[in-house]
């Protein structure tokens, strides 16, 4: 009967190791899932928003007149205005639909002779920080860059 206890009890005390060794590695693996999610989103949110700007552009961009493409640089920044805030005059206190994203990192151009194109770069980082520490082989760097890009032909 006494051994019976103690195999119990060293059963329970090996269960607590083997769960105190896999809790890093599965919060690790939850976290990663997460950021994964996190990362999805914002591509989507950016994909979407170079979408609309391009929309808007080559709603904007065709001279009926000439019937060529002019991009002005009021309707650029329009165009990126729209891209970052989700409307083409942003007002003050306006928020970025991703955060961190401004109209520096949009580019608006003419794609061939009747295309526009409208691309974001954005840098995704992590909310676990920028990088993981020098540990022998060289600091890593989390961050990396997510590119929406998106070309439509004028109207």
């Amino acid at each position: 009967m006494h051994s019976l206890t103690n195999t119990r009890t060293r059963q329970r005390g090996l269960a607590m190791v083997e769960f105190a060794i896999a809790l890093p590695l599965l919060l690790l693996l939850l976290l990663a899932i997460g950021e994964m999610g996190r990362l999805l989103y914002q591509y989507n949110s950016l994909l979407q928003a170079s979408r609309d700007a391009s929309r808007f552009v080559a709603g904007q961009a065709w001279n009926r007149t000439l019937g060529r493409l002019e991009l002005t640089d009021e309707l650029r920044a329009q165009a990126r205005a729209l891209a970052v805030y989700g409307v083409p005059v942003a007002s003050a206190g306006s928020q970025p639909l991703v955060s961190g994203l401004t109209t520096a990192q949009v580019t608006v151009g003419a794609q061939g002779t009747d295309h526009v194109q409208v691309s974001i770069s954005y840098a995704f980082r992590p909310i676990i920080g920028s990088g993981l520490p020098d540990v022998g082989y060289g600091a890593r760097v989390l961050s990396f860059p997510l590119v929406a890009t998106s070309v439509m032909r004028a109207l």
